[in-house]
């Protein structure tokens, strides 16, 4: 079904959008893929983030015309679909990884940052971490020390409630052995008072020599 001249320009108008932001772009030839194929490899690259659209050669070649993608022009040939990101990874993920288990699709051109790259540099782009997995690896060593730290935070207040029981419970000991104290203290004269005693008994033995001289007598 061909297109009037106004869905021409909608079409045009939707892929030269989608190049704006695009750090990349991929073209690949789709032919022999089934209707739930290119159904599955839509939805992929749409959970990525990636655009993908099936246009013709014509259209396709207005739209990258005086861009960063021109050179894909060239290879505007067949029944080609294209795809475009801001993240060169995803892109190059979604295409790589789809034409790996349907070896219908065949990956024809890139281009990354104003240049050309081949098939194999596609599928080496592939292979690296995507932005959003280098993101949520970049938070993950953030929180980390985060979470030591709330976890030390929460610990503070625990650790000072123990801190206190101990206190708590150590000042009736301590107050036990202050009253001790006193009590030894009194318990000391009644000692010094039996020491005291000793010089009666020393008089009583004085007193022996006055009875001695009556058996003499």
């Amino acid at each position: 079904m061909s297109l009037n001249l106004d869905q021409k320009k909608t079409v045009v108008s939707s892929v030269s959008e989608s190049l704006t932001d695009a750090k990349a772009a991929v073209l690949a030839e789709y032919r022999g893929l089934t209707v739930e194929q290119m159904t599955n490899l839509r939805t992929e690259a749409r959970n990525n983030n990636v655009y993908f659209k099936v246009i013709k050669n014509t259209l396709a070649k207005r739209a990258v015309e005086g861009t960063d993608f021109a050179s894909l022009s060239e290879h505007l040939t067949g029944p080609v679909a294209f795809a475009a990101s801001e993240d060169p990874v995803a892109v190059a993920k979604v295409i790589s990884n789809f034409a790996k288990d349907n070896d219908a699709l065949k990956i024809t051109a890139g281009v990354m940052d104003g240049n050309p790259i081949s098939e194999a540099e596609i599928g080496a782009l592939a292979k690296l971490p995507s932005r959003d997995e280098l993101l949520a690896k970049l938070i993950g060593t953030m929180q980390a020390p985060i979470q030591k730290f709330v976890s030390t935070l929460n610990e503070v207040p625990s650790s000072f409630m123990r801190t206190l029981g101990a206190v708590r419970d150590a000042k009736p000991a301590d107050a036990a052995a202050a009253e001790a104290k006193p009590a030894e203290a009194e318990a000391k004269p009644d000692d010094a008072q039996a020491t005291e005693a000793k010089p009666d008994d020393a008089e009583s033995s004085e007193a022996k020599p006055d009875e001695a001289p009556a058996a003499d007598e």
